[in-house]
């Protein structure tokens, strides 16, 4: 038992702060009211420190990076707060598998190194609870992993039986623990999917009480049009619809602000999340023509070597308007001395005449397994968008620990710090600034007894002084505590 005495609680829901003590027992905040005269096993004292919900991270990429096996720890979320990641986005997921492939994450993280003993939701449910994990996870049901099982890597509609089989899949999954259905209708394996296919497929986990979350079809040029096909769906559907890491990139400012203005007039249901910081990170084969991004990166490999292909490619991405050039390699499989490198830096290396061979070249050498990180969003949109009333607060980043260094960037290890203090300066009030990572996204993603601190919740507990925080409990076990982060795995699959 855990009593934590005196403290100031913002409950996040967004009411008034206000002073009691919390009873923690069994996982759960058993009471809050005045215990003073009340022992427990460990006592925290609570003067001059705030307690709020855990936060939940909208948007985490650690199953896409497979961190969340090889560091179940979570430490790089823990430490700002986080207690619960939601994961299975722009329609890749760990599971359900037909085959145990991985395929759909290869732009991520690598599938050699997983040995993968599961196939349903609820069986990876179960691997979960066996391995442990420091935080609670929640998946989505990735669109491209069922249907790149169902038809490998063609590029046509599917059959009825097959779309029958994807059905049956959905709720199997949903019934399994699966918190809704996600596409990635910008990725190649997904762009050509009808709306009609979407439609079908989200109406059945909306019936079982399923969001649904995209990666949308076009970010940047079509973002507005886009947006609205997605609230159509959500129109449809009657599901609540959530558009993942929504940007306003750079130089398509005015069609962005005709999406955000569609949002404002969509369906009451419908987010969006967001990063606070103002760069991407790019899977190398998104920077191919369109026409080249077709089958797995062995077809687009075998396209770098073509005679013909290779001059148009070439053409291609030097009449593109993206400054290429300043674009850091952030991960580069079988080549980590590049890491750190921009692309200009690699074209000097390499003594190659210009920065699209440069580009071709790094495709080449990790086999298209390889990120960039590009600063091309417009930071003052970004930071109003950041507190629109429909914005959720994703990561979009995995916790990495000091796994794979070149990588870890702001987004893993500062998004939640880094709104609060933007928060701060905006005159945000703090009930309602810890409303937004808390209790909303609890909302938008179904999860019950999350976001919140009340009697009968679940004990995911921040106390924070002077701003720094210093313990966090998931489940009612600590997993940092006076600052120090300890080998606990009290998380579970919600």
């Amino acid at each position: 038992m855990i009593l934590i005495k005196a403290a100031n609680i913002i409950d996040g829901t967004g009411k008034p702060a206000y002073r009691a003590d919390i009873l923690i027992k069994g996982g759960l905040i058993s009471a809050i009211g005045n215990f003073s005269p009340k022992t427990a096993s460990v006592v925290i004292d609570g003067l001059g420190r705030t307690v709020t919900p855990g936060f939940i991270d909208a948007h985490s990429d650690s199953d896409h990076y497979l961190t969340l096996l090889s560091d179940p720890q979570q430490e790089d979320s823990v430490r700002q707060g986080v207690t619960t990641i939601i994961g299975g986005h722009c329609g890749s997921s760990l599971a359900p598998l037909f085959y145990g492939s991985l395929k759909s994450i290869r732009k991520w993280g690598d599938p050699d190194t997983v040995n993968v003993d599961w196939h349903t939701v609820k069986e990876f449910r179960a691997m979960l609870r066996t391995r442990g994990i420091g935080v609670n996870f929640a998946t989505l049901i990735g669109h491209s992993t069922v249907r790149r099982d169902l038809i490998g890597e063609s590029f046509r509609d599917l059959t009825d039986p097959e779309l029958d089989v994807f059905l049956a899949t959905i709720r199997k999954g949903m019934n399994d623990g699966a918190r809704g259905l996600s596409t990635g209708l910008g990725y190649v394996h997904a762009s050509h999917v009808s709306y009609a296919e979407v439609r079908k497929l989200v109406s059945v986990a909306q019936k079982l009480g399923g969001v649904y979350t995209t990666h949308l079809r076009n970010e940047r040029e079509g973002v507005a049009e886009s947006v609205r096909e997605v609230l159509a769906v959500a129109k449809d559907t009657g599901a609540r619809t959530v558009i993942s890491h929504l940007r306003p990139f750079r130089g398509n400012e005015n069609e962005f602000r005709r999406a955000l203005a569609a949002i404002d007039q969509g369906p009451s249901g419908a987010y969006f999340d967001v990063s606070p910081f103002a760069f991407s990170i790019l899977p190398l084969y998104t920077l191919l023509p369109d026409w080249a991004q077709y089958g797995g990166f062995e077809e687009m490999l075998a396209l770098l070597y073509d005679d013909l292909q290779r001059p148009r490619i070439l053409a291609e991405l030097k009449a593109s308007a993206a400054d290429l050039a300043s674009y850091r390699i952030v991960d580069a499989k079988g080549a980590g001395a590049l890491v750190g490198k921009t692309l200009k830096d690699f074209a000097g290396s390499r003594d190659l005449s210009s920065i699209p061979e440069a580009l071709l070249a790094l495709m080449e050498r990790t086999r298209m397994k390889g990120l960039l990180e590009a600063e091309n969003i417009d930071g003052s949109l970004l930071n109003d968008l950041l507190f629109h009333p429909k914005a959720l607060i994703g990561s979009n980043a995995a916790s990495f620990g000091e796994i794979r260094s070149g990588i870890r960037t702001e987004r893993s290890t500062q998004t939640f710090s880094r709104f609060l203090e933007l928060a701060h300066e905006r005159g945000v009030s703090p009930e309602d600034a810890i409303a937004r990572l808390t209790s909303v996204p609890a909302k938008a993603f179904g999860l019950e007894k999350r976001g919140v601190i009340t009697e009968g919740a679940a004990a995911d507990i921040v106390i924070h002084k002077d701003a720094a925080i210093e313990h966090v409990l998931v489940n009612g076990s600590f997993v940092l505590r006076d600052k120090q982060t300890l080998r606990e795995l009290p998380g579970t699959f919600v």
